[in-house]
């Protein structure tokens, strides 16, 4: 399924990268597109993998997590 993350903290290039690597070391997280103009993530996530998950990787790199939604 598609989901989209709203994200506060990123402020460069640099920022974008760490977001989209910790989302990537995720098991089961793919397609990962981060937009540092509207300060969001949007990938596919497998059934199996929780919110709480993207939460604590998005946030263990530096960032605050605002909500995580399904794109339809």
């Amino acid at each position: 399924m598609k989901k989209m993350m709203k994200i506060e903290g990123m402020s460069c290039e640099h920022c974008v990268r760490r977001v989209k690597n910790a989302l990537e070391e995720i098991s089961g997280v793919s397609n990962v597109q981060v937009d540092l103009g509207s300060k969001t993530a949007t990938f596919e996530a497998t059934d199996d993998v929780k919110d709480s998950d993207l939460k604590y990787a998005v946030e263990d790199a530096g960032y605050e997590v605002v909500n995580v939604e399904i794109v339809i």
